[in-house]
């Protein structure tokens, strides 16, 4: 069974940081694009971040609204994808998610083109 399971989620102080995992299992995503999503009530879910892996080269794509504060990395010998999250922002509240579509390196921005998701986990930036 294909599964990915986020964790790292919690509430923090503006300014904060916190580190999202997403532990996958039932195959083998190292040929896979992981990405980050986020999603607020009302709204869409949007990519927030997304990785492809080849040799040693990373295609990385950040959402304008995330530039500089977060990074994500991946390490496939233990088939998880990370999300570091700095100085955050009230507004990077929402449910964020991880996802993996097969085959880079594009970073689709589309949830209807990623085939695997997890279950999504609380981030609330709040004083």
């Amino acid at each position: 069974q294909v599964r990915l399971v986020e964790s790292g989620g919690g509430l923090v102080l503006p300014g904060g940081s916190l580190r999202l995992s997403c532990a996958a299992s039932g195959r083998t995503f190292s040929n896979d694009v992981m990405s980050w999503f986020r999603q607020d009530p009302g709204k869409e879910r949007e990519v927030v971040a997304g990785i492809w892996s080849r040799s040693r080269t990373n295609y990385v794509y950040y959402a304008d609204s995330v530039k500089g504060r977060f990074t994500i990395s991946r390490d496939n010998a233990v088939n998880t994808a990370y999300l570091q999250m700095n100085s955050l922002k009230p507004e990077d509240t929402a449910i964020y998610y991880c996802a993996a579509k097969t085959n880079g390196p594009l970073v689709p921005r589309t949830p209807g083109d990623y085939s695997y998701w997890g279950q999504g986990t609380q981030v609330t930036v709040s004083s």
